[in-house]
């Protein structure tokens, strides 16, 4: 039996939206769809929430989540990446159970659609293959790599020197993928080793446009509220 630690790291603090992981989506603050996936995962040991901010804690308490410290000021600046945070909340809660976990998941907030069931795929995927890290990525569409470009004064240039103007369709392009923000999941002694969120020995698990949808705007919670309705 692996022990699984899941973290959801959530700041008080927001700039596009105030309050933005406990503004309600259809009636339910954000933080919940996080929460409840992660604790309907089937191979999950404890949920944590990650938060500097005393209502977040009691929200995030009253929804099942354990929240047993209160982040550090200096870990919940607007400039703090997220290992540090995971790796803190990981040797704090090692040292409160008195047990070593196998692996961290971290799970943000801003990602609704992500369900207990992405999370088992997630799960299933790091425990069946030699990896050491597993991230959720979604298919970059028509903002394919070939077709970025930049400026040099007023001239225009491949982002990408491959050489040629890429005129093909979009059907036509090799598949390219970027990170959702959805799943991070990486062996315990690897992140603490690396103090990064992705191995060097990285899966990566597809999920669709819709289950990728990530709140960062006013636009996003609309269309993550209208999607939600329909499930």
């Amino acid at each position: 039996m692996k022990n699984i630690l899941a973290v959801i790291p959530a700041r008080g603090g927001s700039k596009g939206i105030p309050r933005k992981n406990i503004v309600k989506i259809n009636d339910r603050p954000l933080i919940d769809y996080t929460i409840q996936a992660a604790l309907q995962g089937s191979r999950i040991n404890d949920v944590v929430v990650s938060t500097e901010d005393k209502e977040i804690s009691t929200i995030s308490k009253e929804l099942g989540a354990q929240v047993p410290f209160i982040r550090s000021d200096h870990l919940a600046t607007n400039q703090m990446q997220s290992a540090p945070v995971i790796i803190d909340t990981l040797n704090q809660m090692e040292r409160l159970k008195s047990i070593k976990y196998d692996a961290v998941l971290m799970l943000q907030p801003t990602s609704p659609l992500r369900t207990s069931k992405h999370i088992d795929e997630a799960l299933d995927l790091f425990f069946s293959q030699e990896c050491d890290s597993v991230v959720s990525v979604v298919s970059v569409g028509g903002t394919h790599p070939f077709r970025m470009k930049r400026l040099v004064g007023n001239q225009l240039v491949n982002y990408i020197d491959q050489g040629f103007w890429d005129m093909r369709p979009r059907q036509a392009l090799p598949p390219a993928y970027i990170r959702n923000g959805s799943i991070y999941l990486i062996k315990r002694d690897v992140l603490i080793k690396e103090e990064q969120l992705i191995g060097k020995k990285c899966l990566g698990m597809v999920m669709s446009d819709e289950e990728s949808i990530n709140i960062d705007s006013p636009l996003d919670l609309k269309l993550a509220e209208l999607l939600l309705g329909q499930l």
